[in-house]
């Protein structure tokens, strides 16, 4: 890792389309809408929305990583605002083992052969 880098887990610059629910306090479904990923690895994914997720909340998110729809429950640690959009970083919380399995193939990929071989353009 770089000097000062804090991440556990390399990410790939990646966007992908992706819905989510927000998951109230109390456990009822809140806000429903779609986003963008900016980038994806095995633990989180930054994502790019229209309006401000607040920090600590919990969304229930499904991404498409070529043709497989993967589910999650992620956890919105960060957030700013850039250009008129709200930037998330999200950790994961909860994610099938066949969820994960599809993320590592897809992260693998990206890191050996870059943006054309995860987007299945080789």
């Amino acid at each position: 890792m770089a000097d000062g880098e804090k991440r556990k887990f390399i990410r790939c610059d990646s966007i992908h389309l992706l819905d989510y629910l927000v998951l109230d306090p109390d456990g009822s479904e809140g806000r429903y809408s779609m986003g963008r990923t900016l980038d994806v690895s095995l633990n989180g994914l930054k994502m790019e929305t229209s309006y401000e997720l607040p920090k600590g909340a919990e969304l229930q998110i499904t991404v498409g990583l070529e043709d497989d729809l993967i589910d999650m429950i992620g956890r919105v640690i960060h957030t700013a605002q850039k250009s008129g959009r709200h930037i998330s970083g999200i950790e994961f919380v909860k994610m099938s083992p066949e969820g994960r399995r599809v993320f590592q193939l897809y992260t693998d990929a990206f890191k050996k052969f870059g943006t054309k071989a995860a987007m299945g353009e080789l």
